[in-house]
């Protein structure tokens, strides 16, 4: 809305950037233009540290799986000299001896091994997929932390503009005679006090924008991104919190701890039977003309130590198991935190956007008033505050209520594709 008064105009920035924001035709769903582009939220998920840390780990248990499979034990070389002497006769015959063993698994552990060794990898792809999704939790975070803070930038340069643009309006009716010189004092002290606001939203802007670029380097900050309009959450919380716990990379990660944890367990009550050693001899003994082969098996006596080690790890098996319970039952708060603020969020900002509209059409209808002589310049600048005021928290609750609601969608696996290991775990 452009506004007369002689040659001076004033554009109602306040409630332009409402109108632009109703405005603007939202995208498909799964465009999502208020968001980064897909491919450099996938290019910035994998490059994160937590995500490289983690696919690391899955190498690592790709590597200890074959370990397991082969098991611990290896062939044992052993080959001794001696000198055996004959008092009867004073002779001196030289002797030697060769042996070559290896300790066996019995089969029932080879198979508990094997199972250990899968459960442990696929411990692992869980890992990294939680990785992924913490770390696409930060990166929303992040971005909508910068997208409030470049809001304000936004919101602050346009009521600069405006009340500068009022006080040279006053000026020029101080010159003339039309206005006392207190009214110019005011003006421009409201346009000097909103120029510093404007000058820290912009240190707060650059600090966010910072963090931003060193958290997700891939990412790419545009300052015209396209205002999303929130969406009514759909679905009620039982629907969410079945699809959130149907495929949850953090619950997986837990309840497959508890399985290597249990497997490791049923493994050490399975060594209360130690495993054999059996090994071929050769020796050749009174100077060689006595030629012995043989073969020897022998098994480890234990008095004590292996009840206690079973033990210990059928605890650390349970303490696993209750973990398990624990992480559930947080996660459904979680769940149910998630839930309630995006369905409060969208709600909030209903409300926010009828009052912020009512409040600017109350402070176009004073500026009226103050042009045409029938209001105070001091009515005037209140309700421009006022109209500021109620323009930032309606911009700040569509941004909250958009990142309430990509929250659920993400902790959903219906954002970004978290379930994607990328080319790093495929190596």
């Amino acid at each position: 809305m452009i506004v007369k008064s002689g040659k001076w105009k004033v554009e109602s920035g306040l409630l332009l950037a409402l109108t632009l924001a109703s405005g603007y035709a939202y995208a498909a769903e799964t465009s999502r233009p208020d968001l980064p582009p897909p491919a450099q939220v996938e290019r910035a998920l994998d490059e994160h540290l937590m995500v490289l840390n983690a696919s690391s780990g899955l190498k690592m248990e790709r590597a200890n799986q074959r370990k397991w499979d082969n098991g611990p034990y290896e062939f044992n070389l052993r080959a001794g000299s001696s000198q055996r002497n004959i008092a009867n006769t004073g002779q001196k015959l030289q002797e030697w001896d060769v042996a070559l063993e290896r300790p066996l698994r019995l089969f029932n552990k080879v198979n508990i091994d094997k199972d250990i060794g899968a459960a442990s990898v696929a411990r692992a792809e869980y890992t990294l997929g939680d990785a992924r999704h913490e770390a696409g939790r930060s990166l929303l975070r992040q971005w909508f932390i910068w997208q409030r803070e470049q809001a304000q930038v936004t919101l602050w340069e346009q009521q600069t503009d405006i009340l500068n643009q009022l006080a040279q309006m006053v000026e020029k009716r101080v010159k003339a005679g039309d206005a006392p010189k207190l009214e110019l004092n005011q003006a421009q002290a409201a346009a000097a006090q909103s120029g510093v606001s404007w000058r820290q939203a912009q240190l707060r802007a650059q600090l966010a924008s910072n963090d931003l670029t060193r958290s997700f380097p891939s990412i790419r900050q545009t300052l015209n991104t396209p205002p999303a309009i929130p969406q009514a959450i759909e679905h009620d919380f039982a629907f969410w919190k079945a699809r959130i716990l149907d495929d949850n990379h953090e619950l997986a990660m837990v309840q497959e701890h508890s399985h290597v944890q249990h497997l490791l367990a049923q493994r050490s009550r399975a060594d209360l039977l130690p495993d054999p050693v059996v090994g071929l001899r050769y020796s050749s003994e009174s100077a060689g003309n006595e030629k012995v082969t043989g073969v020897y098996v022998s098994v480890p006596l234990s008095f004590g130590y292996r009840n206690a080690t079973a033990d210990s790890v059928q605890q650390q098996a349970e303490i696993a198991a209750d973990q398990e319970a624990f992480i559930r039952r947080r996660l459904e708060g979680d769940i149910y935190a998630a839930h309630l603020q995006a369905v409060k969020g969208f709600e909030t900002w209903q409300q926010a956007q009828l009052a912020a509209l009512a409040i600017r059409n109350n402070a176009e209808l004073t500026a009226k008033a103050y042009r045409l002589g029938e209001s105070s310049l001091s009515d005037s600048l209140t309700a421009r505050r006022f109209a500021l005021e109620s323009s930032l928290t309606e911009t700040l609750a569509r941004l909250d209520a958009n990142e309430t609601r990509y929250r659920l969608l993400l902790d959903a696996h219906q954002l970004w594709p978290l379930d994607e290991t990328g080319a790093i775990a495929a190596h």
